[in-house]
């Protein structure tokens, strides 16, 4: 039995500096966008990026969350489609290492990227998904999700609604619950009636940040106010004056949907059988943001398969989360989260 199967898609993330020019040359000029694969093969052949210095790893959500879970101590699989290229042997290898059970199925293409940028301080994000877009119903059996006791989904995987229909009714006709995870804003803002929908036929852990879920909430209530500058703070006040007694009615008197909202630096809200759970944390100045918000997903559902409360998994995650920030992805060794694999066991 694999306490986590998670399916998605498996990327490399690639971590370089860059400077405007270079950057607008390969469009890269929003904080997050899809480039072709022939623009990402001429990134990797830029002779002005040194990528000796580069930092490489094993990335993409699902992915993520397997690997933290597997290095919490927790049976996790993860299976996707993958090139047969030297990033394909990195990812398998990170994976492997890791101790994530890794199912890959090969295909023609060349493996997914994602080159997480520094420009002038400002991340932006440039992915070109490759072969894990190979993946689709074939690949996915119901041996396959029949062997988890909880499957996580990544959200980049939505735009494949027939895919992602077929994991859930498989793991509903077994009373698997799915751990999904909303990926973008982007992603809510096209998806959230899919989401609500989906919600309310099959056994739902709904992920989502701040903007995610303010998206989430004024979409659904087709409202144009997600278009207001918010802090962090004033985002925290919303979700919890507005948007948590709408959550509260989906969820009232169900054991599922359980919506999680990660809030950074603020720590975390649970929305769960009509119930509000606020759990805090500290802030940090992180060294980059990338892989906690999946580190958090692994460390509470994590938490939750063993059997803590909603309070705990939250309270774990945030602690989980604080330690990836402090990495580049989720490069991070497993040394540093021994201790929470320690209260995991218990």
């Amino acid at each position: 039995m694999t306490e986590l199967l998670c399916i998605g898609n498996p990327i490399v993330d690639v971590f370089i500096d860059i400077d405007l020019s270079l950057a607008e040359k390969y469009g890269i000029t929003d904080p997050v966008q899809h480039i072709s694969r022939d623009a990402a093969e001429s990134i990797l052949n830029e002779p002005s990026i040194d990528f000796s210095k580069a930092v490489k790893s094993s990335g993409g959500g699902a992915a993520n969350v397997a690997k933290i879970a597997a290095m919490l101590g927790m049976s996790a699989a993860f299976y996707g489609t993958i090139g047969e290229d030297e990033h394909a042997g990195l990812f398998e290898k990170e994976m492997t290492e890791a101790g994530v059970l890794t199912m890959l199925s090969k295909t023609g293409g060349k493996t997914g990227l994602c080159f997480a940028c520094n420009v002038n301080g400002e991340t932006r994000f440039a992915a070109s998904p490759g072969a894990a877009l190979d993946l689709n119903e074939s690949h996915i059996s119901e041996e396959l999700i029949s062997a988890a006791e909880v499957v996580v989904l990544d959200g980049y995987i939505l735009d494949r609604r027939s895919l992602v229909q077929h994991i859930l009714k498989l793991s509903n006709r077994r009373g698997i619950p799915v751990a999904l995870d909303a990926a973008s804003v982007m992603q809510v803002r096209s998806k959230a009636e899919e989401i609500l929908t989906y919600s309310r036929n099959y056994p739902l852990l709904i992920f989502m940040n701040a903007d995610e879920t303010l998206t989430f909430y004024n979409t659904i209530r087709k409202s144009l106010d997600e278009d207001t500058v918010l802090s962090e703070k004033e985002k925290e006040a919303i979700i919890l004056s507005d948007v948590c007694p709408t959550l509260q009615i989906i969820t009232d008197g169900e054991l599922y949907p359980i919506m999680v909202i990660k809030l950074g630096g603020r720590g975390a809200v649970v929305v769960a059988g009509g119930n509000v759970y606020r759990e805090e944390t500290f802030t940090i100045t992180p060294r980059n943001t990338v892989g906690a918000g999946d580190a958090f997903c692994a460390a509470f559902t994590a938490a939750w398969i063993r059997g803590k409360s909603i309070s705990e998994s939250a309270a774990i995650g945030n602690k989980v989360a604080r330690e990836i920030l402090e990495v580049p992805g989720t490069f991070i060794k497993s040394g540093k989260l021994k201790s929470f694999a320690k209260i995991l066991a218990k």
